[in-house]
């Protein structure tokens, strides 16, 4: 199957060609392949109205040293002068020059609104303004390039220059500033770095044309233009070299050696050229007169590439050359405009449109960022973090790990020593002896354990508190353009949630101190795990019968204990300091009777701590959960509504930043240059030959 290409637009000899894909390779037919380049300038006046570079399009790129001749060789290509002459650096800005062949003036008085001008020019920064004087075009380049850079400085901002004339074939040129080495006046110093990184910005294009300009009377070897071009175009497949001046080299020598390609060989061809001299500039001499004399120097010095040199020569050249290279390039030009359209246009949808309903627009963001905080809790976001926990499921580790390995860590038992309970049972008994452990040494020292549980309790809600506003950015960051759109809107929303739980939070902490306050309320030995003291204390006279030593005997039972420590793996629990492992002080030696009370008593509390433990650890997370975080998700929305919902703020909270807004302005105008674009290209439209 061959699939051509065919101008819409083939009203004349210069705008038919046919292009052709066969055998997966772009071929175009020699139906007036010139159609291809207005199509490129057309291309590049879209895109680069917008200083955009997205696009890499065809072009040829005109490189030399400074004095080099490219001037005399862009002239001879017009047939007019109109680039301004002097010593320095005269191009100081680029020069996008498009040539376009229109047909002769006889032929267009036909048309009702053609110009009345056998050439003219027109530059894209006066477009409504038609230059048929050409020096009039020299005085504008020189004045627009002074707008832009001071003396003898040089500036990136291209100049955009098209030139209409019968006389010309359609080629789209780029003018660098020449290639100097030392910095003259008030150039700055760096001004060769400032120059090669313009030029190698230009011919690094993969889709450019390196034209090199170097004179016939200097070293080809040493030239910096090829220097240049050898960098971004090692195998030469995109340059072409000039020889310039080829009248001006020593008596005796001839450049036949250098144009036959045996000194340095360019893949695309050596063209020789004889470029004006001073004092034909100075007498004004006519490009039809200087073109004469130059293919009459040529057949006198080179008369077997007398054919394959001159300027006419060289502007058919080039043609062909750019003609052909745009037919390979436009495959891929084609299907660049296509994905880079698809990309914006989903930008400028992530941008979203201007706000016109402001009530829907706000109701809308408010519920979106509602749903999104319940479901980064309820672990069913859109975006789900890899690196770390977030949301619900820290909040799970904070009260399933830090929190019950916490509890789990305190030793029941910590902070009492044997002569500690003796005192607490002493001082229950008052003055006289008693015949039984008192109860109420008990519970004064239980109560005082289980206060220990509050502390961790607290810290708990906390940390929970501090991951329910990390929720708050973390929904922040992945949400939609919608909401980021609108900075007060963002900033009023973040105030509404931290607000809440800023007030949920001495709820929810009185609440959790309510429960430690509960179980110190009432102490339950009759709790259904709680073993009575008959069976504790008939079990230690049972034991202290068969040990004989009570003292040894306990502290042996309580090693294995003391020594497992911290649960593993808990990051940083706040450890106990156990005492019962040091020795009684020497001067108090407890009896048989007191060893056996103070055994009960720690054997009552162990085990009515761990109770009240177990309790705690269950009650707070669930406390936590219907305080804090099934109130804030329960209320997030309707207190978003409610404080934001009100027609003097809708305007306020909807305005846009300036970023964002700027940002889809030039999305949406990108997108605007990609379509034209695309419908330039689609000129030359697809049809199936079978």
């Amino acid at each position: 199957m061959t699939v051509s290409l065919v101008s819409k637009h083939a009203s004349n000899r210069h705008n038919a060609v046919i292009v052709s894909f066969s055998g997966g390779r772009l071929g175009t037919s020699h139906c007036d392949m010139e159609a291809l380049i207005p199509i490129i300038n057309r291309l590049q006046e879209v895109f680069l109205t917008l200083g955009a570079e997205i696009i890499q399009l065809p072009q040829i790129v005109v490189v030399g040293s400074q004095s080099s001749g490219k001037s005399s060789v862009l002239e001879s290509l017009v047939g007019r002068d109109f680039l301004p002459r002097g010593s320095g650096i005269v191009t100081r800005r680029p020069l996008v020059l498009q040539l376009v062949n229109v047909p002769p003036l006889e032929e267009r008085r036909k048309q009702e609104n053609g110009i009345k001008a056998e050439e003219w020019g027109v530059f894209l920064h006066c477009k409504n303004q038609i230059f048929t004087d050409f020096t009039e075009i020299r005085k504008e380049i020189e004045e627009e390039t002074g707008r832009s850079t001071n003396n003898k400085g040089i500036s990136p901002e291209p100049i955009y220059l098209k030139i209409y004339s019968p006389n010309v074939l359609s080629l789209t040129l780029v003018d660098l500033p020449g290639i100097t080495k030392v910095p003259v006046g008030d150039q700055p110093e760096d001004i060769e770095t400032q120059v090669q990184e313009m030029i190698l910005s230009y011919i690094s294009n993969p889709n450019s044309l390196i034209l090199c300009v170097s004179p016939a009377n200097s070293d080809l070897a040493t030239s910096d233009a090829l220097k240049l071009a050898r960098e971004v175009d090692p195998d030469g497949r995109r340059t072409l070299l000039v020889v310039s001046k080829l009248d001006l080299m020593d008596a005796g020598t001839d450049a036949l050696e250098v144009l036959l390609g045996r000194v340095i060989p360019v893949r695309l061809g050596i063209i020789g050229v004889v470029n004006r001299s001073q004092h034909d500039l100075n007498t004004q001499k006519s490009l039809g007169d200087s073109g004469k004399d130059e293919q009459a120097f040529l057949q006198r010095h080179y008369p077997s590439l007398a054919s394959r040199c001159g300027s006419c020569y060289l502007a058919r050249t080039l043609s062909r050359l750019l003609m052909h290279h745009i037919r390979d390039c436009l495959p891929e030009l084609k299907t660049r405009v296509t994905v880079l359209t698809a990309q914006y246009q989903s930008r400028l949808n992530g941008y979203g449109q201007p706000v016109e309903d402001h009530s829907a627009t706000l109701l809308q963001i408010v519920t979106k960022f509602a749903a999104d905080y319940c479901n980064t809790i309820e672990g069913t976001a859109r975006y789900i973090q890899t690196s770390e926990l977030c949301g619900g499921a820290r909040i799970c580790y904070i009260f399933h790990e830090t929190f019950g390995r916490t509890l789990q860590s305190i030793d029941p038992l910590g902070g009492l020593t044997e002569l500690d309970v003796l005192t607490a049972i002493r001082n229950a008994t008052g003055p006289r002896p008693a015949l039984f452990v008192p109860e109420v040494s008990f519970e004064l020292l239980v109560k005082k354990q289980i206060k220990r549980l509050e502390e961790p309790s607290m810290r708990c809600v906390e940390l929970v508190h501090e991951e329910l506003q990390r929720i708050i950015q973390h929904c922040s960051a992945y949400s939609t353009q919608e909401l980021l759109r609108f900075p007060k809107l963002h900033d009023s929303i973040v105030e509404v949630v931290t607000t809440l739980l800023r007030k949920r939070l001495p709820i929810t902490n009185e609440m959790v101190h309510n429960l430690v306050a509960i179980e110190l309320a009432y102490i339950n030995t009759k709790h259904p795990d709680f073993a009575d003291a008959a069976q504790v204390s008939a079990s230690v006279n049972s034991q202290q019968a068969d040990a004989g030593d009570a003292g040894k005997r306990w502290k042996n039972d309580k090693v294995p204990f003391e020594d497992k420590g911290p649960v593993p793996g808990f990051g940083s629990p706040t450890k106990a300091v156990n005492l019962l492992d040091q020795a009684v002080p020497v001067s108090r030696k407890l009896g048989a009777r007191e060893q056996r009370d103070c055994e009960v008593i720690q054997r009552l509390i162990k085990c009515y701590f761990l109770i009240v433990r177990k309790s705690i650890q269950d009650s707070v997370p669930k406390t936590v959960m219907h305080f804090l975080v099934n109130y804030v998700k329960e209320h997030l929305q309707s207190e978003l509504v409610g404080q934001l919902y009100k027609q003097a703020l809708l305007q306020e909270l909807l305005i846009e930043s300036q970023e964002t807004a700027q940002q889809r302005t030039e999305v949406a105008q990108m997108l605007e240059a990609l379509k034209k674009a695309s419908n330039i290209i689609s000129e030359i439209r697809e049809s199936h030959l079978w």
